[in-house]
Formats: C-alpha cells, sequence, structure tokens
C-alpha cells in the first residue's frame, strides 16, 4: 500500500515543491519508509540537469572510512564527466552522499549515463532538460527539508510515499523511477506487475538497463520504449494496460504532459 500524487500547472509555472511536500504529506498514513518526487523545473538553455547519488542514506553511519568513499567517488563521477565532454556549469550538494549537477552536453547520453553508473556505488537518479528526481528515507516534510524542495518553481511534478513490501528499505528502491536513459519520463506505481520478470528481460534484449529489481521502473521503460517507437503518451498508456499484468495503477510524467492509467481490478 503505497500513495501516489501528481499535479500540472497548464502554460505556467508555480511552486510545485511546496504543493508536492503538502500533497505526499498527507498520503504518509499510506507509506511511512520513503518519499520521492519528480520535479519538473524551467529548462535552461541545452543544459541537462542530473541527480545522482554516491551511497545510501544508511551508508553514511558506517564509520569515517564511508565518509572518504563519498568524495573519492564523487572525484570519479567528475573525472569521467569530463572525459566524455561534459561541462558542469554547476553544482549543488543536496546532502553527503547526493548531488545536483547541471551539464552542458552534446555525446551520447546513454553512454554516459551507463559510464557513470560504473562508478562504485553510483546511481543516476535523473537526467533531464527540465526532470529532477530526488527521494529518500522519511516523510515528505523530512525529505523535501533536507533537499531544499519549497520553493521549487515548475510546471508538474508528481509523487510517491513508498510501505516496502518486497524490497529494501533504501534509495534505490524508492519511488519515483526514471526511464533510464530516457530524458525527462518518470513514474510512480502502487500495485503489482504479475509479468515483472518476462517483459524486464524482453526489454534488456532490446537493450534497456534496468537499476532496481521494482517492477515500477518496468513501467517507466516499457512507456519510454513506446514513445521512442511512435506511440504518444495516451496511445503508449493505452497500450500497456493491454501488456502489463496485475494490479496497477501509476502515474507518468513526461517533460509537458501528466497522465495516469491503472489496470481493470485497480
Amino acid at each position: 500500500m503505497c500513495g501516489i500524487a501528481g499535479l500540472i500547472h497548464r502554460d505556467q509555472s508555480a511552486d510545485v515543491g511546496s504543493e508536492l511536500t503538502s500533497m505526499l504529506q498527507s498520503l504518509k498514513h499510506r507509506g511511512p519508509d520513503s518519499t520521492g518526487f519528480a520535479l519538473y523545473g524551467n529548462p535552461r538553455n541545452s543544459e541537462y540537469v542530473m541527480r545522482f547519488k554516491v551511497a545510501e542514506q544508511e551508508d553514511m553511519r558506517h564509520g569515517f572510512r564511508i565518509h572518504d568513499q563519498v568524495k573519492e567517488r564523487k572525484a570519479e563521477v567528475d573525472r569521467r564527466l569530463d572525459e566524455l565532454g561534459a561541462r558542469k556549469v554547476s553544482e549543488d550538494d543536496a546532502t553527503e552522499y547526493a548531488f545536483r549537477y547541471w551539464l552542458s552536453f552534446k555525446g551520447d547520453m546513454k553512454k554516459l549515463a551507463d559510464y557513470i553508473e560504473d562508478v562504485d556505488g553510483a546511481e543516476i537518479l535523473s537526467i533531464g532538460s527540465a526532470l529532477e528526481l530526488v527521494k529518500d528515507l522519511g516523510d515528505a516534510v523530512t525529505v523535501s527539508e533536507q533537499y531544499g524542495l519549497n520553493g521549487f518553481q515548475g510546471t508538474h511534478a508528481i509523487g510517491h510515499t513508498r510501505m516496502a513490501t518486497e524490497s529494501d528499505v533504501d534509495i534505490r528502491s524508492a519511488h519515483p523511477y526514471w526511464a533510464y536513459p530516457f530524458n525527462d519520463i518518470a513514474v510512480v506505481h502502487n500495485g503489482q506487475l504479475t509479468n515483472y520478470w518476462g517483459f524486464r528481460r524482453e526489454m534488456e534484449r532490446r537493450g534497456h538497463r534496468f537499476m532496481s529489481n521494482c517492477d515500477s521502473e518496468l513501467i517507466a521503460v516499457y512507456v519510454a520504449d513506446r514513445m521512442e517507437c511512435g506511440d504518444n503518451l495516451e496511445e503508449a498508456m493505452l497500450r500497456s494496460v493491454g501488456e502489463l499484468d496485475g494490479v496497477f495503477t501509476y502515474v507518468v510524467a513526461t517533460s509537458d504532459q501528466l497522465g495516469m492509467a491503472k489496470d481493470v481490478m485497480a
């Protein structure tokens, strides 16, 4: 039992950070383990914003060595970005282990994402021209304050409060999920897919890479894959209801759209 929410402002910018925090805090009873935000801000020319982490919150309690490891991992991420020609325009340290970079990059985004993900302990939460994905342990107010999300200006957002049932209580298992490596597509989901492993293997044969064992990530990748094949968002969602099996409800966001789908039993 999890909580999902979404909001959109047509053709205008608003404080979606504070608005979504209030919505998700009211859903705290549906998922106390972790909270996640997918916020769509205002694009900056041809730049990309990347949110990533190099450790879990729990890791930071494991002695002094972890603090050195975090610095080493971040330095390696910086080195690899430079190697691929990605110029870091600005940097924010959201926490000791999670970071926000604005990048200028004209190369292969999948190659960049794969190379960064291969750094020990590193995980890209999102890359996009508008999408910023933030998730951590705790309720909405805790996570929002920790990452400074109140006052975040944007056009739309989706979010999730999680009750862990079949996977760990950590950032990797928290929602939302970015559709790796597609820009600006994210999903939040409540329910369970019964054909997850078969469908995942099919997506992997098509060249997709998964960052977790969570069925919600499959929905994000599925929708993005269908849109890459030519479907619009509505067509991809309609197709998903017929091809994904289980009891589920999900909300998906792109750079300029928001949609919700559910199976007939949800």
